[in-house]
C-alpha cells in the first residue's frame, strides 16, 4: 500500500485568509482561542491510529503554546513551517518574506530542538506570478515546500504546474510537493483535503485518493486544520455568504470522516514520504 502524507496546517479560527476583512490581526490575543485544544485533540487521534504526521506550524501559535510544539516533536511528528503569522506570500515584497521564512524557521527550530525541513505559504498563495519564493526558501535552509495548488480557484493556484513532485530551481534544489489533484477526462480536480474534504461526500474522496495511488501509482498529500474539527467554534457576523459555506460547511462531520480516513490509508509525514525517499 502506498504511503500518503497527512498534514495539519496550525492556525486558528480568526487567522484564515478569508477572515481578513472581518478580523483584525490586532485582535487576535483578545479572541478566544482555540487551536491548542484542537491541535491536542488531533495528536490524540493520530496515537489512536499509529499515525505520524507533518504540523505546518505558524510561529505565532507557537510563541503562545509552546506545550504543542513539545509535544509534536516527542510524538514523532515532523515540525514544518507555516510563516510567522499567516500573511499570504502575494501579500509580501521579497524581503519582506525571506524575513518572515527565517524568522519562523529559526524560532520553531530553537523551540523544538529539530531541523526545519518543509514549510506551507498561507493559502497555497505561491503561483507563476511569484515563483521567487521558492529560491528565498531554499536560501533559507528549506528542503521542500508545499505551496503549490495546481488547480485553478478564485483564491490560489497554479493549473499549469506539475501535479507531483518537482525541482524547480534544478535537481539539487528545493524540493515542491504540490496539493493532490486526480484527473477525470483530462480535466484537474482537487483532492487534497480542506474544504474540499468536508464538501465531498466521503466515498467520492476515498475513490479520488484511491485513483491517485493506483492509477498515478503516486503518493497523495492530504491537509486539514484544526478549526476544522471545531463546530462549536465562535461563528463570524457580517461574513460573505461564500465565506461561511465555505468555513463551516460540514464541521460536525469532519472528525468521524477524518477517522475513517485515517482508516482507509497508510499516512506518514512529508519529509519520509516525499524528500527521504528520493
Amino acid at each position: 500500500m502506498i504511503r500518503n502524507a497527512m498534514t495539519v496546517d496550525v492556525e486558528d479560527y480568526f487567522q484564515v485568509s478569508a477572515f481578513e476583512p472581518y478580523i483584525k490581526r490586532d485582535d487576535w490575543d483578545r479572541l478566544d482561542c482555540r487551536v491548542e485544544r484542537n491541535t491536542q485533540r488531533i495528536l490524540d487521534l493520530f496515537d489512536q491510529h499509529s499515525v505520524k504526521a507533518t504540523f505546518f506550524m505558524l510561529g505565532w501559535v507557537a510563541e503562545r503554546y509552546p506545550g504543542l510544539i513539545k509535544r509534536i516533536v516527542e510524538s514523532g511528528h515532523e515540525l514544518a513551517s507555516h510563516g510567522y503569522e499567516h500573511i499570504r506570500v502575494t501579500q509580501q515584497q521579497p524581503d519582506q518574506f525571506r524575513a518572515d521564512v527565517m524568522r519562523t524557521k529559526a524560532l520553531l527550530e530553537d523551540m523544538g530542538g529539530v531541523p526545519v525541513r518543509g514549510y506551507r505559504a498561507a493559502s497555497y498563495s505561491i503561483g507563476a506570478k511569484n515563483l521567487w519564493a521558492l529560491e528565498v526558501l531554499q536560501e533559507a535552509g528549506h528542503e521542500y515546500s508545499s505551496s503549490i495548488y495546481p488547480i485553478k480557484h478564485d483564491l490560489y493556484g497554479m493549473p499549469q504546474a506539475p501535479r507531483f513532485p518537482f525541482y524547480p530551481n534544478g535537481d539539487d534544489g528545493l524540493l515542491e510537493v504540490p496539493v493532490t489533484t486526480f484527473t477525470l477526462a483530462k480535466r484537474r480536480f482537487p483532492c487534497g483535503g480542506g474544504g474540499y474534504f468536508r464538501l465531498f461526500p466521503y466515498p467520492i474522496y476515498r475513490w479520488a485518493m484511491r485513483r491517485v495511488n493506483n492509477k498515478d501509482g503516486q503518493p497523495g498529500v492530504f491537509y486539514f486544520h484544526p478549526w476544522e474539527i471545531d463546530p462549536e467554534q465562535p461563528r463570524q457576523t457580517g461574513i460573505s455568504a461564500k465565506t461561511r459555506f465555505r468555513h463551516y460547511l460540514n464541521l460536525e462531520r469532519m472528525e468521524a470522516r477524518l477517522e475513517q480516513l485515517l482508516r482507509d490509508f497508510s499516512w506518514g509525514r512529508m519529509d519520509t514520504v516525499f524528500v527521504d525517499a528520493r
